[in-house]
């Protein structure tokens, strides 16, 4: 059931949750709450996010929102001759690795909106950390040990017996929370250019890795100005690019011309419409999107009224199509959200990527390490293209919600690819299909794979699904993790509605 009260947290992790809910307790603010639960997420959760993570964060500080952008750059060292003679950037090594961000997050949201102490938010990490705490059941890792049989660190740190601790099994990380503290004794100067930090590069280096000093010192975490999208009222806010936010508004902003409003929510026809608005966005994400700064397409220029009319007129009723980017005119993740009584609402996201990330953990820190570098593409002259200095495309993204200008819903949905899919599903639901926060966290979602291939998960009607097949729809087996978690907020009289996806081992818990 969703979860009433005053001062809540929301996230896919338990433990993590009450952290969060124990920091509001005390006396701190939304924000407070959101950077401990997400320092709690890396040790709790250590299958989906780390202190080697990236993050991003949407801030309603009571009046206005704010964007934080904490994704890190490829080191300068990098660039096409690097990875010459590959079809694809590396998966696991120390040449999937990007600067890791989460730190500065937690540091830049701390400075601008904290109201506790910094050492006091990461109290409840280092005690699971150094205690021990139960392996939950999402959470738990067992099939990893053999993604990273070739990286012993890994194993040191996360198969200490041997073996991926079992479900309810106690796991402890000492280093991790040697880690914790110095970074929270230094407001996390130690890991950017201190202690931290020389141990990354010497690991690096050992492994011929291109991560200098230089590359961490001079990373930074950007605020920046949330994009958005009217939809029935609403506005749905996203990060601007390097984020791929702007697919969910893409898609949104499509259906917003399209009579879906009118259409039984799990229908063929609003299921139909919905996809292939996604599809529509995909293709120019996957054409334009990257680093803000290599993009020659303005992020609001794919939102112009006119170009969203001319894509949603390409939507074909009677058929499924495999769309082409249009041509705008122009010149492993965790997510939480927190709320206070005083108005503050937090949404934010941090994540390896793929899991455990990168397979590297800095020896004697506990840190691994995302490999967010496989975001990058090896097409030359492409917006994605890798190259030293640049942020990569991300699959990460927080969303937020306001209506008239004033702050309705935090939310975001877990799962690489599927995060702008759910984003659209959980809009869908709520302002189309008037589900409350829950029921909409709860209901089957369906993923759009690639071209015409679209996988759902159980829980649609079959004869929905016959009719969507005839139409051209390819429908593939579903599996079992491919459709994200999702964590809600919703601003209801002088309090909220908060809901917990039940595909993660979290809750939404409040006061």
């Amino acid at each position: 059931m969703p979860v009433f009260a005053r001062n809540v947290v929301a996230t896919s992790q338990p433990l993590a949750a009450q952290a969060g809910l124990q920091i509001l307790a005390r006396g701190g603010n939304a924000v407070d709450a959101a950077i401990a639960t997400a320092i709690t997420l890396t040790v709790v959760e250590p299958s989906n996010n780390g202190i080697g993570s990236d993050a991003f964060a949407q801030v309603w500080d009571g009046e206005k929102l704010h964007g934080l952008n904490a994704s890190g750059r490829a080191p300068q060292g990098w660039n096409l001759e690097r990875f010459a003679g590959r079809d694809a950037m590396p998966l696991h090594g120390w040449d999937a690795v990007t600067v890791p961000g989460a730190v500065s997050a937690w540091v830049a949201l701390a400075e601008r909106f904290g109201s506790l102490p910094f050492e006091d938010l990461f109290q409840a990490a280092i005690r699971y950390a150094r205690d021990g705490f139960a392996v939950s059941p999402y959470t738990q890792w067992s099939g990893s040990h053999r993604v990273f049989a070739d990286f012993p660190a890994w194993q040191r740190t996360f198969c200490p017996s041997g073996r991926a601790p079992a479900v309810g099994e106690t796991f402890r990380s000492p280093d991790h929370a040697t880690t914790l503290e110095l970074i929270a004794q230094t407001r996390g100067e130690g890991f950017y250019r201190g202690e931290i930090a020389q141990k990354i590069v010497a690991d690096s280096q050992s492994h011929g890795g291109a991560m200098t000093v230089a590359d961490l010192a001079e990373h930074r975490a950007d605020w920046v100005e949330p994009i958005g999208v009217d939809y029935r009222g609403r506005t749905l806010h996203e990060i601007p690019p390097n984020g791929q936010g702007l697919a969910a508004l893409i898609a949104l902003g499509i259906l917003e011309r399209t009579p879906i409003c009118a259409l039984p929510l799990d229908g063929a026809d609003s299921l139909h419409l919905q996809i292939e608005a996604m599809k529509l966005a995909f293709a120019d994400v996957s054409r334009y999107l990257g680093d803000a700064r290599a993009m020659k397409i303005g992020a609001e220029q794919f939102l112009e009224g006119q170009y969203l009319d001319e894509r949603a007129a390409l939507i074909e009723m009677s058929e499924a199509r495999d769309p082409q980017f249009g041509i705008p005119p122009h010149g492993g993740t965790v997510y939480l959200s927190t709320a206070d009584a005083k108005g503050m609402m937090v949404s934010l996201i941090q994540s390896n990527y793929r899991g455990f990330g990168s397979g590297i953990v800095v020896p004697g820190t506990g840190i691994a390490l995302q490999n967010r570098g496989y975001g990058f593409n090896l097409q030359a002259g492409h917006p994605n293209c890798v190259e030293g200095g640049k942020r990569p495309l991300h699959t990460i993204l927080p969303a937020f919600v306001t209506q008239n200008g004033a702050p309705l819903l935090s939310f975001g949905v877990m799962g690489g690819p599927m995060q702008p899919q759910g984003h659209l599903q959980m809009m869908t639901r709520l302002f189309d299909g008037a589900q409350n926060p829950q029921a909409a966290c709860d209901a089957p979602r369906w993923r759009v794979l690639g071209g015409r291939e679209v996988s759902f998960e159980g829980g649609f009607e079959p004869q929905v699904l016959q009719e969507l097949a005839a139409r051209g729809h390819r429908i593939a087996e579903a599996e079992k993790w491919g459709f994200g978690g999702a964590q809600l907020i919703c601003k209801v009289g002088d309090g909220y509605c908060a809901a917990s996806d039940g595909r993660k081992d979290g809750q939404a818990v409040g006061f």
